[in-house]
């Protein structure tokens, strides 16, 4: 697997905070990557180094293959939380000249903004200024311009904070597209629901360090709790007893007239004990083992690593 981006061992303290901690991650060239983490993790001083706002005290960061060099910022458009336009100038003439800051022609500038414009639907405030914007079209020109220049890397920051549901599905599937067109993104965001939706694959800091990181299959294999979901005809009671001691029913409901258990191992039993212990007492119309999902693991992986720190 190629990696446009990999930081290693990365350090950085400042006074009485070491903000990140040996940190080390890969982003997969071609993939969206989900850098998590709750606020004051270390997200936001891991994207500065990347973006080479500030530096590590060590570690290093190779961007596409080499140790990253000042001029690849030029391939990284950023889209911080923080958005940052100039209020009292005008929309377009805006754009044009964050445009040309990242090496395009005014003629070149102009038709790649005239084709982001019109796609976000924003052409019309062209001639607008700043503040006459609500902060959901204000952050569709920045998204606008952060892609503009067709950057090999995309770090979007919280790219949802502010957008109704509508315009967040259209910026999903701009987000989507990027990829499909090659592009590689990491994307910051508290929001697991778009994590699971959108991501190839992610890393999760947590206090300065990195508790979680790798495909998002594998992360969520790795934090498959042993329960199951069973749906039956048949006798509950014999079901109970037929699959003791080694698992337990911990829910129980009908549902279109069947019987589903919510089934756990007690003892790391697996899956083949279970469904050969069940055909025997009752009629299996669905088995599956129950996957966590993003939130839960999210959740537990911050308790892990704050149970972890009090002793």
């Amino acid at each position: 697997m190629s990696y446009i981006l990999q930081a290693e061992s990365i350090v950085k303290q400042y006074v009485g905070h070491r903000a990140l901690d040996e940190v080390s991650i890969a982003v997969p060239q071609g993939s969206i990557f989900g850098l998590l983490g709750p606020n004051g993790a270390g997200k936001t001083t891991l994207i500065r180094i990347i973006n080479r706002i500030t530096a590590p005290d060590s570690g290093a960061v190779y961007f596409d293959g080499s140790k990253m060099k000042a001029n690849d910022v030029y391939n990284i458009g950023y889209l911080p939380e923080e958005r940052g336009l100039y209020r009292k100038m005008r929309v377009g003439e805006q754009a044009l000249y964050l445009a040309q800051l990242k090496g395009l022609s005014v003629y070149e500038a102009r038709k790649r903004l005239r084709y982001w414009f019109t796609k976000l639907d924003i052409m019309p405030w062209w001639s607008k200024k700043v503040e006459e914007l609500s902060k959901g079209m204000a952050q569709k020109v920045q998204l606008a311009v952060t892609v503009l220049h067709e950057p090999k890397l995309l770090i979007f920051d919280e790219p949802f904070s502010g957008f109704d549901p509508i315009n967040t599905e259209i910026i999903k599937n701009e987000i989507l597209a990027l990829r499909e067109k090659g592009s590689t993104i990491i994307f910051s965001t508290h929001n697991m629901a778009s994590v699971e939706e959108l991501c190839d694959s992610l890393a999760l800091i947590n206090q300065g360090h990195c508790v979680l990181h790798g495909a998002l299959s594998e992360v969520r294999s790795s934090y498959g709790s042993l329960q199951y979901e069973l749906r039956y005809t048949g006798d509950s009671e014999k079901l109970a007893l037929a699959i003791a001691p080694s698992f337990t029913v911990s829910e129980r409901r009908q549902e279109s007239g069947l019987q589903v258990a919510i089934v756990n191992a007690t003892d790391g039993a697996d899956a083949n004990l279970l469904l050969q212990n069940t055909l025997k007492v009752v009629k299996v119309e669905y088995f599956a083992r129950l996957t966590p999902s993003m939130h839960d693991i999210f959740i537990a992986a911050v308790a892990a690593g704050k149970s972890s720190e009090g002793h």
